[in-house]
């Protein structure tokens, strides 16, 4: 704290701005010493426009460089009226006095007064604005290959549209072939098969499980590729066989003799005819081509031109395609990639405030009670008119309020009815009580109240009552009154009883009208009745409620208190002792209808609609709200009402009246006390009679002389009220007696007169409304307003007489229902010192200062309530000070309450709509006074710098919106109301003005970046604020100066900040750049440089290969793009800095920039493609930023954090390759100029192949470790960046597209020409890391994904819980949206719900649609750079790195597995690729065509037949092409390809001979058949062949996907693959990679490693036979001795389209290094590299030299480490039997050597085959054999499975022994094993030593370990029978050589030697050494045995003795003093035993 005391301190030196500056700097300094990054003076923008002008305005999108004119303008609104009239009286303002009156008013009756901002709807976040729909009105939804079922079986339909249909089916057997196994045994299993013809006129035989063809197809043989069919009776009856064109057969039995020659006939045929027409086909060709020659020798023609006269359609059209039209097709039905935005699609407004309203009048809960009927049971026809039914015998009165039971209080002003009939209403009207005014009030009167005849409102039935706050508690109550009779027991008898109602009718009825006609104008209580009104607290309406009973109303309980009690009581469930009068009331209580009309306010004033014709008028009940600040609300209308409440009079006591029983109150409001004063027409009247009466009497009781009352008078009050304004109560007796018989003159005295009381309504000015007790007088002196006063009292002149000694007997309640009086003192003492000021009063220094305090205790109900009359008197006060500074700080410490106070209670929105709709900067009435603004921002400076005063600071900081946006508001008012708009920006503000702005902005900076902790809320909200502030200025202000105050904002924050200010920068920059005018702030246009410097560049330009476009393209982001386009500058370098830190400001930075591009690609009016090209130019540094952090976004990494997302197969094809094609040692660049150039950051990628495995432990393990430790000096650099995630990364991209779609093509070019070759890759990188990051995963692993991101996400808790409270359109608006972004997923799924179906195939949808649209984007792009460097991908036949980027990322679209939409695309860019760049495909080098081959036979198999029909398409033009370019020779090479991809994709298993690909051979056999220009060459039968080649490797293959889960058989396959394509080396290269493919994902790196060996071999071998290499596979024999096999290669000069080069073998040495080094086998690496290193020193690649010498040195270390640790395993040995012919065929009895990784143990292998077999076979079919004895075959139950495991050793001869010393050698080159197998004689395992036999058997494998495959079968078995003397040489021997090798090693294990020598000497008697000396070398036994094979027994124990002397004299040596004792047991124990041994064998030992 200190330190910020210290600071503010320094700041508050007064003087000028730049002091300030200063001082702050200094401040800054001396408190934090921090690196800056370089500020860039911004432009100064006004001078730049004007000498600019002639630029700007001859540029064709000048719309995008200027301002509009009218930006802002002032509107006034009409203030909206819910009645028809306005509510204040037309007089009012003349009427009105004081101040607070008159300002009431004027705030009521005053229009609203508008700051328009005409591009307000762009100023905002990108969901403000004004277009139509970020959505599509329809997604278009997109076919993927991911989303079709992969359960759905391939449609057998296609293969059944078959030209002859089914030939012939039924059931035959057939054998399971596999080329490895003779036919001797096969395995015949059932089923059906259909022969049928496919549309190319080939025949099929397909096999099913049954009849059924909907299933997949078990497998199928193509009779084009069968030549011979043969009985073969040897093998089973009915069996015959097919033999194919490569010697391969099938063979097949048939049930019945008839059945086999029927199909052997059909079979027959079908060979037969196919023969023929090959014969035929030969035959055409060669004519054809002879015929031709002439024609077309030497000139092969244009394909194009060619496939336009090719007959077929679908040709013909590839054959019009240009770029051109491609282009047009791909524009066709584009989507907005922002469109599928997850933010966008979520366009969520719930977190965003509505627009801020005007004040209205509060809306609370309304509903209508509409009051029908009232009828008692005794009922009589009154009138002699015949229209009325039976009515009511006397007048009953009702009053509806309502009751709230929770809150113990009436919340409703009483709602009077008269539902009396006109029969029973004539009863009263010849009351002549009421005197000569009552007789006038129902003269048929045709006055008007507010325009409406008073008639009408006489009689209103229905009543509209409001609820602020609905809850079930709430009771309507009913009160029934009647004319004054008696007690109310006796008045309600007769309607109780049940005799005779006719009779009593009469009776009741006659006593009534003689009670009307005297007593008419008094009322009595008679019954009460109530319901409840809502169901629940959402205010739904009870409906179904009904009324109680109608209760007799109690005497005793009459008050509101007991109303409530009873409710209460009648609320409980148990009977009430209530007493029921019989009666039925019907009222209807409805909500208020949309269409209701003709309802008054409770003043009576029309509300709109209101008809003319007045019928059934309704009235509003006022609401008596509590006085508690949430329910307060700015008042809006004119109301000046006052309730009075008589509560209760006590005059049991007073002496003066004789008679004072039945006692009626009178209620007059009178303006003066004189004697002939008369009472106002003020009082609001009862039904029926007038509107407004002068007097109001209450309910009498009778017979009680204190009574209680209930009634409720509102009086409507005058607006001017002064002292003498007061209430007076006039009681009287009234006379109950009906005596008929009596005179009239007795008669006449209705009512006596007893007592007065009265009550002034003002104290000191205001009015008081508190509970009072008054005394009563019984006379009324005139003058007697003066008798409260105690000195009046004195004075006799006026005499009062009091009742019972003026004690207060009289108890009243005033409420007090005004908009226009204020009962608040504070707020009333401020007003009237106001006034006294106006009216010229002269002021005393600091008096306005303390009322200005007082206000402080002002309440906070009546701050709300006279909000804008208190708020603009107080900005009155503020700009007419003078001098006083204390004022105007005072004045603004007060706005600061108020402010603040309406925040606390969540009423922030009434401030809103008082700025935008209320707030006026009157212009000062003193002259030399300063503007609003002026003023306010020098106090808020002020307050900002009184360090003393914290808590006002923080408010200033934490409200401060409310000051900026009163700042604008002003501003914008003075400008226009002064018309100073006009003016040039710079001369419409005084200087004084923006040093104040400057000072202000100095001010804040510290709170903010120093306070940020102490007060977050506060510092956050200032900082928006401010900047919205800022976001204004820009509009008035000069702009340059706006932009330095904005710099110097911005530099007040340091790249070393924590994450909240980095946040808090973020929000302010996005919030400045939301600006509506963001575009020409920014100056789009280009900046030409001075002349000098042109011409110098012009020279440099000249020498370059620019075409037509701008040299000064701006494209990096530099000091001077950065000082031209000051925003956006400023903005993507802050991202820039942001990208290097942790994830969460990165991620704001990446969101706010979306954010803007979003609202660019959306804004309305930039919508023309050239104004969007132009935006995005701006936005040009981004692609440098983008490649600066290439690394990140495209490494291995950010590839594969998504690696869950994906399915396998796609996962391991994506790879960018940056660096050029690197070896083992580059993993990381080191040195590399041209991957330094690529990475800054130090890193490369590791190259592999493109389908190279990513296995995870590959990347992780040891010997990467260590190259990382050799090379860590180059990572420094990026130790701080962590990884992208998928969010940021695919925004980022996201953001890059929609530059990289808007840009114009000039501009691409242009950029693109600045780059060197290998940043031109990078450049391709990143759209080819686009088409990954975006790929469709499908709909599986949407949720999955989903889920994992949102328990990532959404369980931190966010920066959302922060945010500023700030709610105008402008504010509250993007924050709110802001902070919606930080919830932001890379999912559209709302967070709270699940994942439901719907929600997942939206997301889908979605998803879907970016996919393509990212698809087509990067086609576009793609195919315009692939035309505008066309020379560069042709250099050296189109070999080179470039053309292999742009070529990766054209297969790049079908590796992800694009919409059927866009293949469309790519398919035919592709077309266009292969027919520009042929010799890149059929020239040189295969990769290129290889790759593309198994890409395309990819997408044949798809699910989607469209694809299946372009990529065969694709496909077939591929043919034709290499076709042409051999000048119509041949096309071989493809035709290899593809045979080689066909095999590739049946390895992944990604392709079976299903029916999908049977239709793709189809379609190209037939586009072979129908493509006229080719007819006559030799291409169509060549095509044919192809397509027979391809399925006779399907068939051959057709076990791939039967063995797909179990390793060993698959390796096995694939092996004997291998080995069938001797011949063929590319093929047996690609069994042999995806061998090498398969053992890298099971771990099995050794194996891998020799796959890669046998490969590099093999070229070797090649170009040795070539003579281009020095030596063959021999070279390789040292490595492994199974190499030979690559030798075996026959020459086949038919196929010989292999182009192998030295480039080609050094590429698969380093992979062989690589390989051997993940293996561990460190030792064979430099066998490798002893091949290479003459290549590098012959190609004098230094680089690589040193690379490899590196790698050499890191191996010899890893020897020696792993030597000294022992740490290495080269893998553990298991002999693996297999028995149980039904199960595993031919495999049974086979025996294998399995080698496991590292340290397997016994029980774990087995458990793995359990598992792999037991899921084969079932899992209670498979058993383990435990022993390692032979098995006897017999002794098994066929029924099992069984399997025998046994662990065995490597074996080794004593001379091996000693030839291969190390650990490795024992482990390198293996092929003879050894177990042993105890047994005795007697057949147990074990006995005595004597008798204790052994059997040691060595097994031989076919091949060394380690190999290509990791198990080898036993061809050789070797079995050893030990005697027992052998046995005990044996272990002695054992025994002695373990003791050697420990005490040889280079550092002794102390504790291994001590264990040892304790098994060897410290034995018991009868065990160890010994017995076996006693067993066999004793006198006595010796005799038994071979004397040769005694002495070698003797000579063993020679050794022994003499290795285990050595051990001891090793242990001496070692061991500490502690073990001394145990050494001498030891050594006595040995002299023990070497006295014994010499004893027996009578030698000294």
């Amino acid at each position: 704290m200190s330190e910020v005391r210290k600071f503010t301190k320094r700041l508050s030196k007064p003087g000028t701005a730049a002091e300030l500056r200063q001082s702050v700097s200094e401040a800054v300094r001396s408190s934090f010493v921090l690196e800056k990054t370089k500020v860039v003076e911004p432009l100064d923008y006004e001078n730049v426009i004007l000498q600019r002008k002639v630029q700007i305005y001859s540029d064709p999108l000048r719309d995008l460089l200027i301002f509009p004119i009218e930006d802002v303008s002032i509107s006034v609104i009409g203030r909206q009226r819910r009645t028809v009239q306005s509510t204040v009286p037309e007089d009012a303002l003349k009427k009105a006095q004081s101040l607070f009156v008159k300002e009431c008013i004027k705030t009521y009756s005053s229009d609203w007064h508008v700051v328009n901002y005409k591009y307000e709807e762009y100023s905002g976040d990108f969901r403000m604005l004004p277009c139509k729909s970020f959505r599509p009105d329809k997604i278009p939804s997109h076919v993927f290959e991911t989303d079709e079922d992969f359960e759905k079986d391939e449609d057998s339909s296609s293969l059944c549209s078959q030209k002859g249909g089914v030939i012939k089916q039924g059931w035959l057997h057939k054998a399971n072939v596999n080329s490895t196994i003779t036919v001797t045994m096969k395995v015949f299993k059932k089923r059906y098969f259909y022969l049928s013809q496919l549309t190319d006129g080939s025949y099929i035989l397909n096999s099913y499980k049954d009849e059924k063809i909907s299933k997949e197809s078990k497998g199928c043989i193509f009779l084009d590729a069968c030549n011979d069919v043969v009985q073969c009776p040897k093998m089973r009856r009915y069996a015959f066989e097919l033999k194919t064109i490569d010697k391969y057969s099938h063979y097949l039995a048939a049930e019945t003799e008839q059945e086999m020659e029927e199909w052997l006939v059909t079979l027959r045929k079908i060979i037969q005819s196919n023969t023929e027409s090959l014969v035929q086909e030969k035959k055409d060709t060669v004519e054809s081509v002879q015929d031709d020659e002439s024609s077309t020798q030497g000139k092969s023609e244009n394909i194009l031109e060619s496939l336009e006269r090719s007959m077929h359609p679908e040709l013909m059209k590839y054959g019009r395609e240009t770029d051109q039209l491609n282009k047009l097709s791909r524009n066709d039905g584009r989507q907005n990639l922002f469109s599928f935005d997850p933010e966008v699609q979520r366009l969520d407004f719930s977190g965003i405030e509505p627009d801020v309203k005007p004040f209205e009048e509060k809306c609370s809960r309304r509903f209508v009670v509409c009051c029908q009927d009232l009828s008692l049971n005794l009922l009589a026809q009154l009138s002699d008119r015949s229209e009325g039914g039976p009515t009511n015998v006397e007048p009953f009165f009702l009053s509806l309020a309502l009751f709230d039971l929770k809150n113990n209080c009436k919340i409703s002003a009483d709602f009077h009815v008269d539902l009396n009939p006109p029969s029973v209403r004539d009863m009263l009207l010849d009351n002549s009580a009421s005197g000569a005014e009552g007789t006038k009030g129902r003269s048929p009167g045709k006055s008007l109240v507010h325009g409406i005849p008073e008639s009408c409102l006489r009689y209103i039935k229905r009543g509209v009552f409001s609820v602020t706050d609905p809850h079930v508690e709430i009771f309507l109550v009913a009160r029934v009154e009647k004319v004054l009779q008696g007690s109310i027991t006796h008045c309600a008898e007769p309607y109780m009883k049940n005799s005779d109602p006719g009779k009593t009718a009469q009776k009741v009825h006659k006593v009534a009208k003689q009670v009307c006609s005297r007593l008419g104008q008094y009322r009595m209580p008679f019954g009460w009745a109530a319901r409840p009104v809502f169901k629940d607290s959402q205010g739904t309406l009870d409906a179904e409620g009904k009324f109680s009973p109608l209760y007799k109303q109690d005497s005793g309980k009459l008050s509101n208190e007991d109303m409530l009690k009873l409710l209460a009581e009648y609320k409980k469930p148990e009977k009430t002792k209530l007493q029921v009068i019989p009666a039925q009331l019907n009222i209807i209580i409805k909500d208020i209808p949309l269409d209701f009309t003709n309802c008054v306010t409770a003043s009576y004033i029309p509300i709109k609609p209101f008809e003319k014709s007045c019928e059934d008028i309704a009235v509003e009940v006022e609401e008596l709200v509590p006085e508690v600040a949430k329910y307060c609300y700015p008042f809006t209308v004119y109301k000046n009402h006052l309730y009075v409440y008589p509560l209760h009079l006590k005059y049991e006591n007073q002496k003066v009246f004789a008679k004072a029983r039945n006692i009626a109150v009178c209620v007059e409001f009178r303006d003066s006390d004189e004697a002939d004063a008369r009472p106002l027409k003020c009082i609001y009247g009862k039904p029926g009679g007038h509107l407004l009466t002068t007097n109001a009497y209450a309910a009498v009781l009778h017979h009680n002389q204190s009574p209680e009352f209930y009634d409720e008078i509102k009086i409507e009050l005058p607006i001017h009220l002064h002292q003498k304004h007061h209430l007076l109560f006039t009681f009287y007796h009234v006379s109950c007696e009906i005596n008929t018989k009596a005179t009239s003159k007795k008669q006449d005295t209705v009512e006596t007169q007893v007592g007065y009381a009265w009550v002034p309504l003002l104290k000191d000015g205001r009015i008081v409304t508190l509970e009072r007790h008054l005394p009563v007088s019984s006379n009324l002196p005139p003058g007697y307003l003066g008798l409260g006063d105690t000195e009046s009292r004195r004075q006799p002149s006026v005499d009062a007489k009091w009742v019972d000694g003026a004690k207060p007997l009289f108890k009243i309640r005033i409420h007090l229902d005004s908009t226009v009086y204020t009962q608040d003192m504070h707020l009333h003492k401020f007003f009237q010192y106001c006034q006294l000021v106006q009216a010229g009063a002269k002021e005393v220094p600091g008096e306005l200062v303390k009322y200005l305090k007082c206000l402080h205790a002002m309440e906070i109900q009546v701050m709300i309530q006279f909000l804008p009359v208190i708020l603009m008197q107080l900005f009155r006060v503020l700009t007419n000070v003078t001098q006083e500074d204390e004022v105007a700080v005072n004045c603004t410490m007060v706005l600061l309450h108020i402010v603040s106070k309406c925040h606390e209670e969540g009423l922030d929105h009434y401030l809103r709509s008082f700025i935008k709709y209320v707030f006026r900067a009157e212009k000062p009435s003193v002259t030399q006074a300063k503007m609003t603004h002026e003023i306010l921002v020098l106090s808020m400076a002020t307050i900002l710098k009184q360090s003393a005063d914290f808590l006002a600071i923080n408010k200033l900081l934490k409200y401060s919106w409310f000051f900026f946006e009163a700042l604008a508001k002003s501003m914008a008012m003075y400008l226009l109301e002064e018309n100073k708009i006009k003016l040039p920006r710079g001369q419409r503000f005084p200087d004084s003005y923006q040093h104040a702005l400057h000072s202000l902005l100095l001010a804040i900076i510290p709170h903010v970046t120093i306070r940020y902790n102490e007060i977050p809320e506060e510092s956050r909200n200032v900082n928006f604020s401010l900047a919205n502030f800022l976001k204004r200025c820009l509009t008035f202000m000069d702009r340059g100066f706006v932009f330095n105050l904005i710099n110097d904002y911005i530099s007040g924050f340091s790249p070393k900040d924590p994450k909240l200010l980095v946040e808090y920068k973020f929000e302010f920059l996005q919030n400045i750049c939301n600006h509506e005018h963001y575009i020409p702030l920014n100056l789009p246009m280009t900046f030409s440089k001075p002349k000098l410097q042109r011409v110098q560049d012009f020279f440099s330009f000249a020498v370059e290969r620019f075409t037509s476009v701008d040299v000064n393209l701006e494209y990096s982001l530099t000091d001077e793009y950065c000082r031209h386009h000051f925003l956006v500058g400023m903005l993507l370098r802050e991202a820039s800095v942001a990208l290097q830190d942790n994830y969460d400001i990165r991620y704001t930075a990446i969101s706010v920039l979306k954010n803007l591009l979003i609202k660019h690609a959306f804004d309305n009016r930039y919508q023309h493609k050239n104004q969007q090209a132009k935006i995005a130019q701006l936005y040009l540094p981004l692609f440098g930023l983008l490649l600066e952090n290439l690394q990140r976004v495209a490494s291995r990494e950010a590839l594969y954090s998504c690696a869950a997302t994906s399915s396998p197969a796609s996962r391991d094809e994506f790879v960018c390759s940056f660096a050029p094609p690197s070896n083992r040692s580059s993993l990381i660049a080191d040195k590399d100029p041209a991957c330094g150039a690529a990475l800054p950051n130090g890193h490369a990628i590791k190259r592999e192949d493109s389908k190279g495995s990513l296995n995870s432990e590959g990347a992780t393990s040891s010997p990467d470790q260590s190259e990382n430790i050799r090379r860590s000096s180059t990572r420094s650099s990026v130790s701080h960046c962590s990884r992208l995630d998928q969010f940021e990364i695919r925004t980022l991209l996201m953001c890059y597209l929609y530059i990289v779609k808007m840009i114009s093509e000039d501009t691409l070019l242009a950029y693109w020409n600045k780059f060197s070759p290998q940043e031109l890759i990078n450049v391709l990188v990143l759209l080819e890391v686009c088409l990954f990051h975006f790929r469709y995963v499908g709909k599986r692993n949407i949720a999955r994904v989903h889920d994992a991101w949102l328990s990532k996400h959404t369980g931190a808790d966010r920066k959302s819980q922060t945010m500023p409270a700030l709610r105008s359109r402008a504010g509250g608006m993007q924050v709110r949206l802001q902070h919606l972004g930080s919830l932001e997923t890379s999912f559209t799924l709302n967070h709270n719900a699940g994942t439901s179906e719907a929600d997942i195939v939206h997301q889908a949808l979605l998803e879907g649609n970016i996919a393509t649209e990212v698809c087509l984007t990067v086609l576009d792009t793609i195919s315009f750079f692939t035309q505008s460097f066309k020379t560069q991908l042709l250099s050296n036949d189109g070999h080179n790195p470039l053309m292999k980027k742009v070529f990766d990322i054209h297969l790049a679209f079908l590796k992800n597995g694009q919409s059927e939409a866009a293949l469309k695309h790519v398919f035919a860019s592709l077309r266009a690729f292969i027919s520009k760049f042929p010799s890149a495909f059929f020239k040189g080098r295969v990769n290129m065509c290889a790759a593309l081959c198994y890409e395309i036979l990819k997408c044949c198999t798809s699910k989607v037949s469209s694809t299946r029909n372009e990529a065969s398409a694709l496909l077939y033009l591929l043919m034709r092409n290499n076709f042409e370019f051999t000048k119509r020779r041949t096309f071989l090479r493809t035709h290899l390809q593809i045979i080689i991809a066909v095999s590739q994709l049946i390895a992944d298993v990604a392709l079976s001979g299903g029916t999908r690909f049977q239709d793709s051979l189809l379609i190209i056999n037939n586009f072979a058949n129908s493509d006229r220009p080719m007819k006559a060459t030799a291409f169509p039968s060549e095509v044919k062949d192809l397509t027979k080649r391809i399925r006779t490797v399907l068939m051959a293959t057709a076990q791939m996907k039967e063995h797909e889960k179990d390793p060993e058989m698959l390796i096995d396959l694939q092996y004997s693959l291998a080995k069938s394509y001797a011949s063929t080396p590319e093929l047996r290269k690609t069994w042999l990679d995806s061998m090498a493919k398969i053992h890298v994902k099971n771990g099995d790196f050794s194996e891998a490693a020799m796959c890669y060996v046998h490969v590099a071999a093999l070229v070797a071998e090649f170009l040795h036979r070539k003579k281009l290499f020095p030596s063959g596979c021999t070279a390789f024999r040292k490595i492994t001795p199974n190499i030979d096999e690559e030798g075996a290669m026959k020459e086949d000069g038919g196929m010989m389209d292999v182009h192998y080069s030295e480039e080609v073998l050094v590429e698969l040495l380093e992979q062989c290094v690589d390989g051997l080094w993940k293996a561990e086998r460190y030792e064979t690496i430099s066998e490798v590299s002893k091949l290479i290193i003459p290549i590098y020193e012959k190609r004098r690649e230094f680089e690589k030299l040193t690379q490899l010498y590196r790698t050499l040195h890191g191996a010899y270390a890893k020897i020696l480490e792993v030597m000294h640790t022992r740490k290495r395993l080269l893998g553990t040995f298991f002999r693996v039997a297999f028995y149980g012919q039904t199960f595993f065929e031919e495999e049974d009895g086979k025996e294998y050597i399995y080698k496991e990784p590292k340290l397997t143990g016994l029980s774990e292998i087995s458990f793995r085959l359990l598992k792999l077999y037991g899921e084969k076979f079932g899992s209670e079919t498979v058993k383990i054999i435990q022993d390692s004895n032979k098995v006897n075959i017999k002794d098994l139950d066929p029924k099992y499975a069984h399997i025998q495991v046994t662990y065995v050793k490597p074996y080794f001869e004593d001379k091996e022994i000693s030839e291969r010393k190390t650990e490795f050698e024992r482990n390198h080159n293996i092929n003879r094993f050894v177990f042993e197998t105890p047994y005795t004689l007697s057949g147990k395992k074990h006995g005595s030593v004597e008798e204790q036999c052994k059997k040691r058997t060595i097994l031989t494998t076919l091949n060394s370990f380690p190999y290509v495959k990791k198990r080898i079968p036993v061809n050789y078995e070797h079995q050893v029978n030990l005697k027992p003397i052998d046995v005990a040489t044996d272990e002695i021997k054992d025994k002695t050589a373990e003791l050697q090798k420990l005490c040889s090693a280079g550092d002794v294990d102390m504790i291994q030697l001590q264990l040892k020598l304790q098994g060897c000497v410290s034995v018991q008697v009868n065990a160890g050494p010994l017995a076996y000396a006693r067993a066999f070398l004793s006198d006595s036994q010796s005799s038994k045995y071979p004397t040769k094979k005694v002495n070698e027994l003797k000579e063993m124990f020679r050794k022994f003795i003499q290795a285990c002397g050595i051990a001891l004299e090793l242990n001496e040596r070692l061991i500490k003093e502690d073990q001394v004792e145990y050494h001498e047991g030891l050594k006595s124990n040995f002299r023990d035993m070497v006295k014994e041994l010499s004893d027996i064998i009578h030698e000294q030992l």
